[in-house]
Parts: structure tokens; C-alpha cells; sequence
């Protein structure tokens, strides 16, 4: 046994690290989520939940392509307009052996009811030493985007609407303040997006899920300036634009024929060219109190960009356009308004003062299999319980607490 993991030194950090703070966490949607909110004459396009045999499944480009089979068990789908979504095991692995962790269809009664029971969530938390949670949606995408590929935009429109009253009123109405609200917008036409950020943002939201680069979406990019109705209301309203990592739906891939652990292993990848763009694009210096959150995207990565960035701004001034919208160093914009979160970095632990102790929160990602569920807090104190108490205080929670507005102890 290794000195890291020997008992006496996890007990000896363990024993410093506080209730956490979980800001990436992910609900499964329940299965009348939508046909129990949609008007009437919506409910056989709107998504609903549909027990059909078990399809093959085809990852393209970021989209699943998929059909129910013929023969076999059944297992839940999502039916939605033209699209079929089969619920899949690894995005509800909380206690599943990860060898058993596979792409097939599942039911909800083969998952653990933590995964999208409001109740049963807050037991798990418990278990896993969780104070509150911040919930990414799993069946819309990480930023909604299934209702930007929906064809019949008032349906769209109502479908997000939805969710987030869903997601306001049930899954986060019952926690006693520990579900922290995420919602999402109505990413295909910008006004609409600032009038839910807006409605939202006034029945307590402080949260709202966006891609990471919303161009890989059709969408358009951060350097047309036509996102900055939607970035001043966030600004206005004090609410974060949290960024999941794959919410620009296509991922990086090095060939047709490599293995998916290739395109699992690099897709901070996205994350990295997102910071850029935010960077780049003048965004940040027209909305100084705007503040981004980047979710599950680790932090190793950040100080090497910083440096990059900072160079490519200063040494190729004459010719690559990097001070037109960016009048100041680019990273001075980092440390003053993005936080990235992480549960799998101690390489980012080792250059934290280069990442900066105020930017830095931690995270679970339950119930997806790359979680650290039910150990997270082993999880934290074996990559930063040596560190000393009032730094491991604002990574575990109080980072989160400011970013977010939470009425709970730093």
C-alpha cells in the first residue's frame, strides 16, 4: 500500500474536508416530466416515454442514432417528433461494477431511484457527504440542444419551458434549498433565451446550462456578438453560464477507426477551444461581472492555455487580430470570472496557484460512471487534503457558495 492510500493518511484528510458542494451532477428525467406539463395537443410528439425491445446504437458525430428493435427485453425510449433515445446504463452507473457499464437499454427500475427520485437524490447525497447539488440535464443534452434539432419550434419552446418548471418547482422545490436549480434555454432564437434567463432568474435560478461552442451546433458563434443580449441578461441577473463538457454535442476524434476511449480522453479538447473563443471574443471584457463554469472539464489544462494565450496576444500582436476585442492580457479575464470544476485532477492540484485557488470547485458527476460516488469525499481528500484548511474549504464549497449566491457557510 502506497503512502497516498494508506489508511491513517485518508483519515488524517478526511477528517479536513467539510460537506461538499457538488456544482456537476446530472438527473435522469422522470418519465412524465414532459406529458404531464405539456398542453394536450402536444403529448404524442412531445417526448414521452415509450417500452420498446432494445436497438443498436450508433454514436455520429456527437448524435446518437438509434431504433427500437424487434425482439428482446424491452427498455425504456424516449420518443420525441422523429427521434428515438433508448436510456442507456452509463449515464445512471451510481453503483453499477464498471465492468458492467455498457451502452444497452435499460429501465427505470434497473437504475438506482437517487438517479431521478428528488427524495432518493438527497439520500445518496447523504451517503456521498453532499450538502447540495448542482443537476445537469441527461435525456435534452447538456445545454438543451434537443429541443434546438426539435422541427416544430412552438413544441420546442414548450418542452424547455417545461423542464425548467420541472426542475424549479419538483426536483429542486422538495430539496429544502440542497437541489440547486440549472435551467436551459431556448437556444435557436436569442430572445427567447434572455426571456427565460429572466424568468427564471426571478423565482431564485442562478444557473443556466450553454454550449461550450455553440458553433459545432449550427449555432452562431461568440465572436458575431449575436449572444450578448443573452450574456447582458446573465450579467443583469447575476446568473452563471455553466458550460458541460460535450455541450457542443460534436467531440474531438483522431480517426473513424480509433477506439472510443481516444475521443473520452481528449475531449477537454472542447473545453479548451471554448476558454479561447471566450477569451478572444471580447465577451468577457463587454460583460466584466458575467462568470463562466466549466463542468467536468478537469483543470490540468488551464495553465498551459493561460500561458499560450497570453503569448499569442502579446508576440503575434502585429497580425493574428488578438487585441481587437481582448484590450488586456487574455488571462487577466480568466481569474477575474471563470471557475472550472473538477474530481479527477491531481495534476491541477499540483498547479493550482497556477489555475488560482478562487477559480477551482469541486464536483461528483453522479450518477455517470466517471463519478466518484459514494467515495467523493475520499475522492477530495486524497487530491487536496493536504492542502491547508481555508484552501481546502473554497474548492470543497466556499468557491461555490460565492459563485452561485448560496445562503449556507462558506
Amino acid at each position: 500500500m502506497t503512502e497516498m492510500t494508506r489508511a491513517d493518511v485518508l483519515g488524517e484528510r478526511l477528517a479536513k474536508i467539510p460537506p461538499l458542494i457538488d456544482v456537476d451532477a446530472h438527473v435522469v428525467e422522470p418519465p412524465d416530466l414532459w406529458s404531464s406539463r405539456l398542453p394536450a395537443r402536444y403529448r404524442e410528439r412531445g417526448p414521452r416515454l415509450v417500452h420498446a425491445p432494445a436497438g443498436e446504437i450508433k454514436l455520429i458525430d456527437g448524435k446518437y442514432r438509434e431504433e427500437p428493435g424487434t425482439a428482446g427485453p424491452e427498455v425504456a425510449w424516449w420518443f420525441y417528433e422523429d427521434s428515438r433515445t433508448q436510456l442507456k446504463r452509463y449515464i445512471a452507473a451510481a453503483g453499477v461494477p464498471a465492468d458492467e457499464v455498457t451502452l444497452e437499454g435499460i429501465t427505470y427500475a434497473d437504475m438506482r431511484p437517487g438517479c431521478w427520485q428528488p427524495a432518493e437524490r438527497l439520500a445518496d447525497m447523504d451517503l456521498n457527504g453532499v450538502q447540495a447539488q448542482l443537476c445537469f440535464p441527461n435525456y435534452p443534452r447538456f445545454c438543451g440542444q434537443m429541443f434546438l434539432w426539435g422541427e416544430d419550434r412552438e413544441l420546442a419552446r414548450l418542452c424547455v419551458e417545461a423542464y425548467n418548471d420541472w426542475m424549479v418547482e419538483e426536483w429542486c422545490g422538495s430539496g429544502g434549498g440542497r437541489l440547486l436549480p440549472l435551467c436551459i434555454v431556448p437556444l435557436w432564437d436569442v430572445d427567447l433565451a434572455v426571456a427565460e434567463v429572466r424568468r427564471n432568474a426571478a423565482r431564485g435560478v442562478r444557473a443556466v446550462a450553454f454550449s461550450e461552442l455553440p458553433a459545432y451546433l449550427g449555432l452562431p458563434s461568440l465572436h458575431s456578438r449575436a449572444w450578448d443580449p443573452f450574456f447582458a441578461a446573465c450579467q443583469e441577473t447575476g446568473t452563471v453560464v455553466a458550460m458541460h463538457i460535450g455541450s457542443g454535442t460534436k467531440t474531438p476524434q483522431t480517426s473513424a477507426d480509433a477506439p472510443a476511449a481516444v475521443g473520452a480522453t481528449i475531449i477537454f479538447g472542447n473545453s479548451v477551444a471554448s476558454l479561447t473563443d471566450f477569451l478572444f471574443s471580447g465577451v468577457l471584457h463587454r460583460f466584466p461581472d458575467l462568470k463562466l463554469l466549466y463542468a467536468e472539464a478537469q483543470i490540468g489544462w488551464i495553465p498551459y492555455l493561460l500561458e499560450r494565450v497570453d503569448d499569442v496576444w502579446e508576440t503575434h500582436r502585429g497580425w493574428s487580430r488578438g487585441q481587437d476585442n481582448c484590450p488586456e492580457p487574455p488571462s487577466t479575464y480568466y481569474f477575474r470570472q471563470v471557475h472550472s470544476c473538477f474530481f479527477k485532477d491531481a495534476v491541477g492540484i499540483d498547479l493550482l496557484d497556477k489555475v488560482g485557488l478562487d477559480n477551482v470547485l469541486f464536483e461528483t458527476d453522479y450518477p455517470h460512471q466517471d463519478g466518484t460516488w459514494p467515495r467523493s469525499r475520499e475522492a477530495a481528500a486524497m487530491q487536496f487534503g493536504h492542502l491547508e484548511q481555508e484552501q481546502i474549504d473554497k474548492i470543497a464549497r466556499g468557491n461555490a457558495i460565492r459563485l452561485l449566491g448560496l445562503d449556507l457557510p462558506g
